[in-house]
């Protein structure tokens, strides 16, 4: 059982995790794992989405975000033509017109996202995140949400012990005021 002030430096430690992720800055193993691999004659060699799936998508990377948020689920590449990367791409799609970040950062902050809930056993698919996050987003219509915000939002509720759809709805409450917000479930000791 956490205390309030314990909760409240997890949730600011997330915070700054799911922001860190548009400063661009690279650690040392990042930026290892972005320098080029070279063959036994010097020459550069690709690594490509067919065969390596990096832990994040660089600014610069061409890599399909459906397919490679898709393979991350999976837990190796995945065919661009795969049931789940179609999938996902039409989440991505969705999700990109009701959202500030372009579909890459999107992504990464599903993958974020994915493994906080991952890490308070609170385990959920990429695609019910960004859908659930992208519906509850379309309501502002042509005003767009921030992604990270809401993931942000959408972990704090999950972590306080709601479920999928009771944290969806206080989401959705917070774009519609005349929605009323479900009570979180109440905490051994009388906190919610």
């Amino acid at each position: 059982m956490r205390s309030p002030a314990a909760r409240l430096i997890a949730g600011l430690a997330a915070l700054l995790l799911l922001s860190a992720c548009d400063r661009g800055a690279e650690t040392s193993t990042e930026t290892a794992s972005a320098a080029p691999d070279r063959g036994d004659d010097g020459a550069i060699v690709a690594s490509t989405a067919e065969d390596h799936l990096p832990d994040w998508l660089s600014p610069t990377d061409g890599t399909d975000p459906a397919r490679w948020l898709a393979g991350r689920e999976a837990g190796h590449p995945l065919p661009a033509d795969a049931a789940a990367v179609r999938d996902l791409r039409e989440s991505l799609d969705r999700a990109r017109s009701a959202f500030v970040e372009d579909k890459r950062m999107i992504a990464n902050r599903t993958v974020q996202l994915g493994q906080m809930l991952s890490e308070i056993g609170k385990t959920e698919s990429y695609r019910g995140l960004i859908d659930g996050l992208g519906a509850i987003a379309a309501l502002r219509g042509r005003h767009k949400s921030l992604y990270g915000e809401m993931c942000q939002h959408y972990y704090n509720t999950r972590a306080q012990g709601a479920d999928h759809a009771t944290a969806l709805a206080r989401l959705e409450a917070r774009e519609r005021p005349e929605v009323t917000a479900p009570e979180l479930p109440r905490q051994p000791g009388g906190q919610p």
